[in-house]
């Protein structure tokens, strides 16, 4: 923690730029598990935060003299409760994760961790330290003593020895969690223990300029926390990926051979928290984005370049009712009415979980527009 963090928490320029929010797990390190102990402090150096996962890395140290390194994984289970709780179970005080480090300039490391949960932050938590000797070789507090070992709160994983003796090497962490091997208390073997892998999830790369080739999605079933602390881009750098006739079903008129438009995924797993992605969308002359919605999401449209139409659902947003209504095939769901809207740079398309939206380029330049999407559910 710098303390310093301290003095600006109350400024104005806080309250409206939230340079730093209050609590903030950063700012908590006696939380951590070996602090039950006030022999213990720990440096936390970064923390990132993944959907229902939380990693944090620095040192932690003992009686002011540095133990070694840490990394903490808290995962909070919600998405991994829903999926265990459809086959009549639920997660109870221990699960399981798929952990690999990625260093920078090393070779990968990989292990399957057991996670405890922790009630002090509500979470299955687990520490994995460089080293659980301490530095002059005397015993560890008992009160903290009780906590390490194989595959207990605070471990030292020999496959991760390496990785760990550089922290700051550490760059990124691929997680998915899954259900205990037996379910507890009973004791019984769990012969199809559910995943959360970040539902299934996949990125685009653009591996081809085939349109809509699935050689340009690559699947991932994990979670990449990263600790880069920034990107700069240009996008023109970034190799777009071509899609024909997306979000559109057989049968929608605006259906052709020819219907291609370019995405350039400007951002993906590097994105923290819920997010998705945030790319550039090149619309063409003549070219349409099938009209959809979708569910447990959120999505913003910002439009840089060119003019068009776009459509939203006819109700989603009650200022628009002096715009005129049409009829247009949604992905997925078949016709429904929509608001057709036009669009310029600087105008804003945003959408709430079920909020219909598409796009079109009837004109003779290029309409191009950038977007994120996130979880919201």
């Amino acid at each position: 923690m710098d303390s310093r963090f301290n003095d600006i928490l109350d400024l104005p320029e806080n309250n409206i730029f939230r340079v730093v929010f209050y609590p903030d797990r950063i700012y908590h390190a006696q939380h951590l598990e070996a602090t039950r102990s006030p022999r213990y402090r720990y440096n936390v150096m970064e923390v990132r935060t993944q959907a229902d996962i939380t990693v944090m890395k620095g040192e932690v140290y003992r009686d002011e003299l540095l133990l070694g390194n840490f990394l903490r994984i808290e995962y909070r289970a919600h998405r991994l409760t829903e999926l265990a709780r459809e086959q009549g179970r639920l997660p109870a005080g221990e699960i399981l994760a798929f952990v690999r480090l990625l260093p920078d300039g090393a070779a990968a490391a990989e292990a399957t961790l057991r996670l405890h949960h922790s009630r002090p932050v509500d979470a299955y938590v687990v520490e994995l330290w460089s080293t659980l000797e301490g530095p002059d070789a005397s015993p560890h507090d008992f009160t903290v003593l009780d906590l390490m070992g194989w595959q207990r709160e605070i471990t030292r994983i020999p496959e991760f020895a390496a990785a760990l003796a550089d922290i700051r090497a550490i760059r990124r962490v691929e997680i998915a969690c899954r259900e205990n091997d037996r379910d507890l208390p009973f004791g019984y073997r769990i012969g199809n223990p559910q995943w959360d892998n970040n539902y299934m999830r996949s990125h685009q790369v653009a591996n081809t300029t085939e349109p809509s080739s699935p050689a340009n999605t690559v699947a991932t079933f994990n979670y990449l926390i990263n600790f880069q602390r920034g990107w700069y881009l240009r996008s023109a750098d970034v190799t777009p990926v071509r899609y024909r006739n997306p979000l559109m079903e057989d049968g929608d008129p605006d259906r052709h051979d020819d219907n291609v438009i370019e995405m350039r995924w400007l951002l993906q797993r590097e994105l923290g928290s819920n997010l998705v992605f945030f790319h550039e969308v090149l619309i063409p002359p003549g070219k349409v984005e099938g009209t959809h919605r979708h569910i447990g999401s959120e999505e913003l449209y910002y439009i840089v370049e060119g003019e068009g139409i776009a459509y939203m659902g006819e109700n989603d947003d009650p200022s628009l009712a002096s715009y005129p209504v049409v009829e247009r095939s949604i992905f997925g769901i078949g016709a429904k009415r929509c608001r057709e809207l036009p669009v310029s740079p600087g105008h804003v398309i945003y959408t709430k979980s079920g909020g219909i939206h598409g796009i079109r380029n009837p004109g003779t330049k290029p309409l191009r527009f950038v977007a994120f999407l996130y979880h919201s559910a």
